[in-house]
């Protein structure tokens, strides 16, 4: 039982600086797992190192958004179940609700072009964003471990070339660091360690309820799909437009960028998606299908973590995860960089965002945003983008 007085922050406390992230947290997963280092590990000092690098292995090696998964474990680390249940709502509620909304206006008038407008300012900042945040993470875990530094080159280069992530690929950073550090330990020792339950992949025949189809599609997302936000988009395209054929290639197109400039998670936009085929109950229920397992999957393995994680050769493994998750999120900024960066304007938005953030290190993300999305409003009025 931990002691709640020697804790340095109550669960409210918690609750609140989730539900302010979900509401500003632009950026996706890389920038998000940058704020929560930043404003909970160095500004307000809530969460060690140790326990941030823990969350962030954990997350990137179960299936789901990374960037909720973190906020569920950071929350399990002083309230355990409660904390992190009250954690991942607080954090998912605010998107899910904005997304709800522009569902709402999407459906009534047709088309987004304003959005597309703003996402061509919002998406080159945000490229600038992550950039950053991954330059900060690089310089604090990688240090001038030559190891790590290999294991972080080659899973950002796999992540450029392929533009997803491999969960086989950190499970073998990990190992493989963990060997070097302890080569006289033996792996039946990490392996029972860190035996997590695993779904079992059940072939259901799903109903034709469209409910139904959508809860059981959405929950097959967040239980198959590792990484970060960005690594659910060419699922979600197979089963969404292919598949199912619930929405079509502009409408898909169109859910993405609103996921992309709106706060929170990035796989919120499966809320999105919901509410164009099914209304309210559709978006309710495709946010609870792909959120949950990811909860399962965090909740379930944390106190074999909170646990074991102490241990040498536990720790070995969790850097050398660590150092492959921080290389994929680098190696993100190249493939969003590429599908964001299409002009001199943006590739200059992108840099200026990058050049604030050096030298105004308090400025607060939402501004910048907020200016890149004027800036796309108004190019797109003077230049008819």
């Amino acid at each position: 039982m931990n002691n709640h007085q020697n804790i340095p922050y109550t669960l409210r406390q918690l609750v609140f600086y989730f539900l302010g992230l979900g509401t500003w947290g632009f950026g996706g997963p890389a920038a998000l797992a940058g704020y929560m280092h930043r404003d909970l590990v160095e500004r307000r000092k809530w969460i060690s190192e140790e326990d941030y690098k823990e969350g962030l292995a954990l997350a990137q090696l179960a299936p789901g958004p990374l960037a909720a998964q973190l906020g569920i474990y950071i929350g399990y680390i002083h309230y355990r179940v409660k904390g992190a249940t009250l954690a991942g709502l607080a954090f998912v509620l605010p998107s899910f609700i904005m997304v709800v909304l522009l569902g709402f206006i999407y459906t009534k008038w047709q088309g987004i072009p304003w959005m597309q407008a703003i996402f061509y300012g919002v998406g080159a900042a945000v490229t600038g964003i992550i950039a950053m945040s991954a330059w900060k993470l690089t310089r604090k875990s990688i240090g001038t471990d030559q190891w790590l530094a290999g294991i972080y080159l080659a899973t950002a280069a796999y992540t450029v070339w392929k533009e997803n992530e491999n969960v086989w690929l950190f499970l073998g950073a990990g190992g493989i660091y963990w060997l070097l550090k302890s080569p006289k330990k033996k792996a039946g020792h990490l392996i029972k360690s860190l035996s997590f339950p695993l779904l079992s992949n059940i072939s259901l025949s799903p109903p034709a309820n469209t409910l139904w189809q959508l809860l059981l599609y959405f929950t097959k997302a967040g239980a198959l799909v590792f990484g970060s936000g960005l690594a659910i988009v060419p699922f979600l395209y197979g089963g969404v437009v292919k598949g199912h054929a619930w929405l079509n290639e502009q409408q898909f197109m169109d859910a993405v960028a609103v996921a992309m400039i709106t706060p929170g998670p990035v796989v919120i936009t499966v809320a999105f998606i919901g509410f164009l085929v099914a209304g309210l109950s559709g978006a309710c229920i495709a946010a609870f299908g792909t959120f949950f397992p990811s909860y399962v999957f965090t909740v379930i393995p944390a106190p074999y973590f909170r646990k074991y994680g102490k241990h040498p050769g536990i720790k070995a493994f969790v850097d050398g995860v660590t150092a492959a998750a921080i290389g994929a999120i680098s190696g993100a900024v190249i493939v969003l960089g590429k599908r964001s960066l299409i002009d001199a304007c943006t590739i200059g938005i992108a840099i200026i965002t990058i050049t604030v953030l050096w030298r105004f290190k308090k400025l607060p993300e939402p501004v910048i945003i907020l200016v890149a999305a004027g800036i796309g409003l108004l190019l797109k009025n003077t230049r008819g983008l």
